[in-house]
């Protein structure tokens, strides 16, 4: 499994701390598109879906949110709400932004004490056929999200090679500031 950094970095924190990443995708047609979003959208899940929602495009939109290399969540924005998936629930521990995506999914905050962390074993919360209409059923996306070996970015790599936006993922994350 891969480890934790044993930090607590919370939204409430200097959000500019966050490790990671947030980048839009957008399906229009057969094309696939990748752009960064800001930082705040790694530390604000109102952030994300606002700035996801600004894209206005006739296809799919969703974003994929590395949070410090601890978990990561997929984000579609809807009209009738935004489909979410977080990767780790136990995340809400330490996170804000993990705690308003269980908040959003009306799931309670699970109740672990932080020193106990790295000896609970990680669980997904959240709509696992959110990608599903694109190309990435339930079944597959449950069996990426059991590779708790991998870091969330080597994960969101597996989700964006199976849709087949690989290539646009990884040049838009090359071209973001380390």
């Amino acid at each position: 499994m891969a480890q934790r950094s044993g930090t607590n970095r919370a939204a409430s924190d200097q959000f500019d701390d966050l490790e990671g990443f947030a980048v839009a995708v957008v399906r229009e047609d057969s094309t696939w598109r990748c752009t960064p979003l800001s930082p705040d959208a790694l530390a604000s899940l109102p952030a994300a879906e606002n700035e996801l929602r600004a894209l206005r495009s006739t296809g799919a939109v969703f974003g994929l949110l590395d949070v410090d290399d601890e978990f990561f969540i997929v984000l579609r924005p809807a009209p009738t709400g935004s489909r979410l998936l977080i990767s780790d629930a136990t995340a809400a521990i330490d996170y804000d932004i993990a705690v308003e995506v269980l908040e959003a999914l009306n799931v309670e905050v699970p109740d672990i004490d932080p020193d106990e962390l790295d000896e609970i074993e990680p669980w997904e919360e959240g709509d696992l056929g959110v990608l599903a209409d694109l190309g990435l059923p339930e079944p597959v996306l449950s069996v990426i999200l059991a590779e708790t070996d991998l870091y969330p970015d080597e994960q969101l790599g597996m989700i964006a090679q199976r849709l087949g936006f690989a290539d646009q993922f990884s040049s838009t994350l090359d071209k973001l500031p380390h």
